[in-house]
């Protein structure tokens, strides 16, 4: 098994405004980068159901699945995501990842924030001014910066985070980029990462070598 498997929007949890193939072959890269193995997998539900124990981390790249009917193997990736999390496993959970997996009672409770529909939102795609806060390990080293992106806003609080990245948008200021800790678990969610321009940002790419990081020591005692 590789050390990180890539949950790409596919099948029920493509969408018709991320181009997900794209973003998690730039993801690849930064794991590869970071000197670790990667397997990307279209088919989030079975590759879940099947994730072995050598695996360190899970990218979750996927968008949300609406009313689409769950997948045959949604109770048993449930199941194997629940095992993986009590051995300690690191999650990042990028832009779209608010809104996916909802059939997953352990990954929201990770998770802690989601995209409610008709509730959260985001200005236009634009250049997106991205502020650096806080005093978590992923953070360290890293500076404010500028990306063409979306800003994810109004996302719905779900538990305590630890916030490494903000952005303000109405005379108020919205986390970003925030970091979990759950047991042995690790998260770290980043809402950046719209399209293959996000990750030509060197700063953004930093950010998410610095979670690659933090994340894949997640099973250390």
């Amino acid at each position: 098994m590789p050390d990180v498997v890539v949950l790409s929007g596919g099948g029920r949890y493509a969408d018709p405004w991320h181009p997900f193939a794209e973003t998690s072959a730039a993801l690849a890269e930064l794991v590869r980068e970071a000197g670790l193995t990667v397997e990307i997998d279209d088919d989030p539900d079975a590759a879940v159901a099947a994730l072995g124990d050598d695996v360190r981390l899970v990218v979750v790249n996927a968008g949300d699945p609406g009313d689409a009917p769950a997948s045959s193997q949604a109770a048993a990736a449930a199941s194997a995501l629940d095992r993986a999390l009590d051995r300690g496993i690191g999650v990042l959970a990028m832009h779209a990842a608010a809104a996916s997996l909802r059939a997953y009672p352990a990954y929201e409770r990770l998770l802690g924030g989601r995209w409610v529909r008709d509730v959260s939102w985001h200005p236009p795609f634009g250049e997106a001014r991205v502020h650096v806060v806080g005093d978590h390990a992923v953070a360290e080293g890293l500076v404010d910066f500028t990306v063409l992106d979306e800003r994810y806003t109004g996302l719905r609080r779900l538990g305590e985070i630890e916030p490494i990245a903000e952005h303000e948008e109405g005379g108020a200021w919205h986390p970003l980029v925030w970091a979990r800790e759950v047991g042995r678990s690790r998260l770290v969610y980043d809402a950046l990462g719209h399209d293959a321009r996000s990750y030509e940002s060197a700063a953004h790419r930093a950010l998410i070598t610095s979670a690659l990081g933090w994340l894949a020591g997640a099973d250390a005692p």
